[in-house]
């Protein structure tokens, strides 16, 4: 198949740190994918990833993110529909602002690392949230199977120096 003849859509997520807590959003079920994620969305056409990236913790929390560090990616084939959604992670360890107090995406909280594998989230952010803290990069390769509308094979990787 011919690379034009697939459409590529790109997101990004950045995982906000403060020492051992973590902040993110329990987003309603009304929004689509409910639970708790960290920060993020689509990139804008013509803005780089990494922009895109502190746009969306700016306009989801209120906070304006400093030292950010890209963490991997993840991304989700799907052959039936020819679509290749692509999401750059990011941690961001530094920032300054204050909390929305009304935020768009769902309410934030400030929640320890530990604690935040225990809250109700998607399977594909419970399976990446661990990856934000580990040395290196990360790569997560998911066919989407569109007829059953479930993931269905998923290979991580962990790329560190040796």
């Amino acid at each position: 198949m011919n690379w034009k003849e697939i459409e590529h859509q790109m997101y990004t997520m950045c995982m906000v740190a403060d020492g051992d807590q973590i902040l993110l959003i329990k987003r309603p079920d009304y929004k689509g994918f409910p639970g708790y994620l960290a920060p993020g969305g689509k990139v804008e056409f013509p803005e780089s990833i990494t922009d895109a990236a502190k746009r969306e913790v700016l306009e989801e929390t209120g906070l304006h993110v400093k030292n950010i560090i890209f963490k991997g990616w993840d991304e989700y084939v799907n052959p039936q529909m020819n679509v290749r959604y692509m999401v750059f992670n990011y941690l961001a360890d530094s920032f300054e602002g204050r909390l929305l107090a009304d935020p768009p995406e769902g309410e934030l909280q400030w929640v320890s690392r530990q604690d935040a594998r225990d809250l109700p989230m998607q399977d594909w952010f419970k399976r990446k949230l661990p990856l934000f803290f580990k040395e290196g990069t990360f790569e997560i390769h998911s066919v989407w199977d569109e007829e059953h509308n479930t993931e269905g094979t998923s290979k991580t990787r962990v790329f560190t120096k040796i």
